[in-house]
């Protein structure tokens, strides 16, 4: 199973009905096969996810967020992840909104490398 503790990732493509953009940071913290995060950022004042991390290290979690635009919007996403050649992790995500248009979509988020010396 992939350990996501501290692992931080920003998006590198998404959907054109998504607000998550390459200016959101998503930070996730994972205890046994309990997953929890928190991301913000560009359209994003600030968010929060909780989910489970499956024995194949894919991700399926619940995920709410509050826009720049005052409005509060809720979803679910899946989440497979896959090695990049530098060892980072790259996660194609499949979402759907649970509020708005409920609309789906894709998106592409990449680990982002620590600037911590051994880290």
């Amino acid at each position: 199973m992939i350990d996501y503790d501290g692992r931080r990732f920003r998006s590198v493509a998404n959907s054109a009905n998504g607000e998550v953009s390459s200016a959101t940071v998503f930070e996730y913290h994972q205890s046994g096969a309990m997953l929890s995060g928190t991301y913000a950022g560009g359209a994003i004042i600030v968010g929060e996810l909780l989910g489970i991390v499956d024995p194949d290290g894919s991700l399926r979690f619940c995920y709410h967020h509050l826009s720049v635009d005052g409005n509060l919007r809720a979803g679910e996403c899946h989440s497979i992840p896959t090695p990049l050649d530098d060892g980072r992790i790259c996660l194609h995500e499949s979402w759907r909104w649970f509020s708005g248009d409920r609309s789906r979509g894709v998106s592409t988020i990449e680990e982002i490398r620590s600037d911590k010396p051994g880290a």
